[in-house]
């Protein structure tokens, strides 16, 4: 039928404009969801979800970049550099800091669009911080004896193993969460007996 070849042939276009603007094959696996979307989907629902995805990414994009940008301002700028200065000041430094942090964002995301899987790549990335974190999280609830010695030499080791196993082997993304916890949580540990760690009594 005469629709049936039109919903093709806007398809057809739909997947050749990702492949122009992209400069990637359109069976990259990072365009799995997309081309689902624009294959298969209605007609009525293909601008829906793409909407939808657009406003997912920028409510979450927004989040991060105000959370870069405050912590900038407040753990840095606002305590080591000027403590005193005008709440206009700190403002306009909060928007060159969203600017800067936009622009890291930005690059960092043309770089990584190249080393494949984009789950992989996010996942692997986070897991410098993410096993890491969750060591800490282990040391300040779960050990008594520990202490923030401990904790920040901890959380360093467990950011430089991550890189270490990520840079020289092969070990599967998943993992490297459980090695970052298992690397802060003991070296944190350690590190806290060493230095005689708090004895903090359990609420």
């Amino acid at each position: 039928m005469a629709a049936d070849a039109a919903v093709r042939d806007v398809r057809s276009r739909a997947r050749a404009l990702v492949s122009s603007a992209s400069g990637a094959a359109y069976d990259d696996v990072n365009y799995v969801f997309p081309t689902f979307v624009i294959s298969y989907m209605p007609i009525g629902l293909v601008g829906l979800l793409i909407a939808a995805i657009f406003a997912a990414a920028m409510s979450s994009i927004a989040a991060e970049l105000n959370s870069l940008a405050t912590a900038t301002l407040i753990d840095v700028y606002k305590r080591h550099i000027a403590p005193d200065a005008s709440d206009a000041h700190y403002l306009k430094f909060s928007k060159l800091a969203t600017l800067a942090w936009g622009v890291m964002a930005c690059t960092a995301a043309v770089y990584a669009v190249q080393l494949g899987s984009l789950i992989e790549v996010v996942n692997t990335f986070g897991s410098y911080f993410y096993g890491s974190i969750l060591g800490v999280f282990i040391l300040a609830i779960g050990v008594k004896r520990a202490n923030g010695h401990g904790a920040f030499v901890g959380l360093i080791a467990g950011m430089v193993i991550v890189w270490a196993t990520v840079t020289y082997t092969k070990v599967a993304f998943l993992w490297l969460n459980v090695l970052g916890a298992v690397v802060v949580t003991v070296i944190g540990l350690g590190v806290s007996l060493a230095t005689s760690g708090s004895q903090r009594s359990r609420s």
